[in-house]
């Protein structure tokens, strides 16, 4: 692959956009398709790139295309639809599926595609929307070595850090790993912040304490300027997606034969926010909601103590 590679992007999200708007920097010529919210279609457009009618309109020209999605529901209909890239009938087409998604139905499209004469890579995301628009998205990729060789100095154009995990499906795999790991931190912060204002702490003191201490990372700064600051929109990404990713996890484990039941617990904390009408809410959230459930209005506690400090 070369600058003059002609690429297509589809799913123009918090992730997508600056995905997107880096690959245009380095050079390459842009084919984008959005959603319901065209102001990131229209930016990008604004910049250079071309719009398209349809995912098997930008098959017949583009030689590789992204996806950033939400879940595989949509990830088959943009590669099995009537419209769709398989219906472009291209042979040579690669698709670098960054969605986090389901690792089966991954394996199952990438036959489908294989047997077309095209390629599937499954290379979902880590980390946040400040990454994606500096370029410095981790990058889990699943294929073939030859194929990895091919596409890495396109995935480098929006990721920092990128790692060959494996054959198809096993990037997908490792980021609902991934996720299992950073839901369960979210539904353990939620409650254990509830847990020291209940029994008389400031949500600062919980903040600071744990902050300061060795079981600190970059998960617990966001989660708690979200929860104890309130800086709502510092990590954008949705109950919704979450409470989506618990579920593929939890049938990874039942198809790979193992006893999960922290992910039941994990799985359910999401599930029951989800369930109540707080999908669109972002993770952090979910303090607030677990708060609410023993009687607590944690923004109140928060800044009642901000004002004494």
């Amino acid at each position: 692959m070369t600058d003059d590679t002609k690429i297509g992007f589809i799913g123009l999200g918090w992730m997508g956009q600056g995905m997107a708007s880096n690959l245009m920097r380095a050079g390459h010529a842009l084919v984008v398709k959005g959603n319901r919210n065209r102001t990131p279609v229209e930016a990008l457009v604004a910049q250079g790139a071309i719009e398209a009618e349809s995912p098997r309109a930008m098959a017949m020209t583009c030689d590789v295309i992204h996806l950033c999605l939400s879940n595989s529901a949509q990830v088959e209909a943009v590669i099995r639809g009537a419209d769709g890239i398989l219906a472009a009938g291209r042979a040579g087409v690669i698709v670098i599926d960054t969605t986090t998604a389901d690792p089966v139905s991954t394996v199952a499209l990438a036959a489908e595609m294989k047997a077309a004469g095209m390629t599937l890579v499954d290379a979902p995301l880590g980390r946040t929307p400040k990454e994606a628009e500096a370029g410095t998205l981790d990058a889990m990729v699943g294929c073939d070595t030859e194929t990895f060789a091919t596409i890495r100095p396109i995935i480098e154009c929006w990721a920092g850090n990128i790692t060959h995990v494996g054959g198809i499906g096993d990037g997908h795999r490792m980021k609902l790993v991934m996720n299992f790991i950073s839901m369960g931190y979210a539904a353990l912060y939620a409650e254990a912040l509830t847990m020291g204002v209940k029994a008389g702490l400031t949500p600062q003191t919980v903040q600071s304490v744990i902050g300061g201490s060795r079981l600190s990372n970059g998960f617990f700064d966001t989660f708690m300027r979200a929860a104890v600051d309130r800086e709502r929109d510092v990590h954008k990404f949705t109950i919704t997606n979450a409470a989506k990713d618990t579920r593929y996890a939890a049938a990874m484990a039942v198809e790979s034969g193992m006893a999960n039941p922290l992910g039941a617990a994990i799985r359910n904390a999401f599930a029951q926010m989800e369930a109540v009408g707080k999908g669109d809410d972002y993770v952090p959230w979910l303090a607030d909601h677990v708060a609410g459930l023993n009687g607590l209005d944690l923004e109140a506690a928060a800044l009642k103590a901000a004002k004494k400090g």
